[in-house]
């Protein structure tokens, strides 16, 4: 029985995933910390805390699998020092701590775009994420990069709500995703891949998820 961490439960992508593990009899419990509590379900283990960064350093239960959807926006976030604090060093701190209660397999929602040395902050930040995870010497490490989200959040993001009806008519690659199938190709990587080191999962091959292709490797 499989063991999980899973960061961002709260959100469009992270809440359709821990619907997903919760029916899925692989999975014995589910760590998920979260600043608002979440509702009691079953295998859910529930921290509440404001500061997540310190409530992840008094984790010491091990687990096999991490998962991370955290993700915000400027806006939301209120500057760009506390969006990197997000998207960034705690997605940074998440995967310091799967490796520290010894999970061998970690996967995690960038976006599409990310690049270190992109001239939009955006974009640099999720690639920076991305780099930094790579360099903490996972055996299996999966980033996927989704284009525009769709779905139904706790707080309604208005740029998404506005461009998502437009998205259809791109290219396959730039069309809009919904986050539920985005937490169905994280569970399914998570038990199917055979990779060692890192792959990014591109958001046309996330649909639908029984066809995985596009994919770069970095080993």
């Amino acid at each position: 029985m499989v063991k999980v961490l899973l960061l961002g439960a709260s959100g469009l992508v992270g809440g359709e995933l821990l619907r997903l593990l919760r029916l899925d009899a692989r999975i014995a419990a589910i760590i998920a910390p979260t600043r608002q509590p979440l509702p009691l379900m079953n295998k859910l283990i529930n921290s509440q805390s404001e500061d997540i960064s310190a409530l992840l350093k008094t984790f010491n239960q091990p687990v096999d699998l991490v998962f991370c959807c955290l993700g915000t926006t400027r806006k939301q976030a209120g500057s760009q020092a506390a969006f990197r604090k997000v998207d960034y060093r705690l997605v940074v701190e998440t995967g310091e701590t799967g490796r520290r209660l010894g999970a061998h397999h970690m996967l995690v929602v960038s976006a599409m775009g990310a690049k270190a040395n992109s001239w939009l902050f955006y974009n640099r930040t999720k690639g920076e994420m991305e780099q930094a995870l790579s360099q903490q010497g996972w055996p299996q490490l999966t980033i996927f990069r989704p284009s525009m989200l769709t779905g139904i959040r706790a707080t309604p993001r208005l740029m998404e709500g506005l461009s998502a009806p437009l998205f259809k008519f791109f290219p396959k690659r730039w069309r809009a995703i919904a986050g539920k199938e985005v937490a169905q190709a994280m569970l399914q990587q998570a038990f199917s891949a055979n990779h060692n080191g890192t792959v990014i999962i591109e958001s046309d091959a996330m649909q639908p998820v029984h066809k995985v292709a596009n994919k770069s490797f970095k080993e």
